[in-house]
């Protein structure tokens, strides 16, 4: 069946053939013009594209991967403390009111003058001359230094 296939299409086979070489030839011929008259452009792209590559790596290497933080949560054992006791001494000795001492607490937990004022049912008036007061008598300029003496002297915990 094969041979009298082949047989009977020789002719078409035989012209498809040529036609194949011919196209073969002209596209290698085609493609030796393109190199010899275009060899200065290939290199010349081929040595951009290998810098190219080799600048991406090397700023790759340079810039290195940024560390990344891991946040592990445990449980921790926290024994209990004794139970905050104010050094009455240093109250007295700074004569401290019962009220600045309350805005003092208040302070030393965040709570800016307004939210003082409303906790202690006052006008923010009221907590900024209670504020000076405290100022004045622990011999500080900001509230993070009359809490941070205040600690220091066991006055707040």
């Amino acid at each position: 069946m094969v041979p009298n296939f082949l047989l009977r299409n020789k002719r078409v086979i035989i012209y498809g053939f040529s036609l194949a070489s011919l196209l073969f030839l002209m596209k290698w011929l085609e493609w030796q013009f393109v190199i010899v008259d275009h060899a200065l452009e290939l290199y010349i792209g081929a040595i951009a594209i290998v810098f190219t590559g080799l600048g991406m790596w090397v700023a790759l290497k340079l810039t290195g991967q940024k560390k990344r933080t891991h946040i592990t949560e445990k449980e921790i054992y926290k024994p209990a403390l004794a139970p905050f006791v104010i050094n009455e001494e240093e109250l007295a000795k700074l004569g401290l009111s019962k009220r600045e001492l309350e805005v003092l607490v208040l302070m030393s937990r965040g709570l800016s003058n307004r939210q003082i004022a409303e906790s202690l049912f006052v006008s923010v008036n009221t907590i900024k001359t209670h504020s000076s007061r405290l100022f004045e008598k622990l011999e500080a300029e900001r509230r993070t230094q009359a809490v941070d003496k205040a600690k220091k002297l066991g006055i707040i915990p």
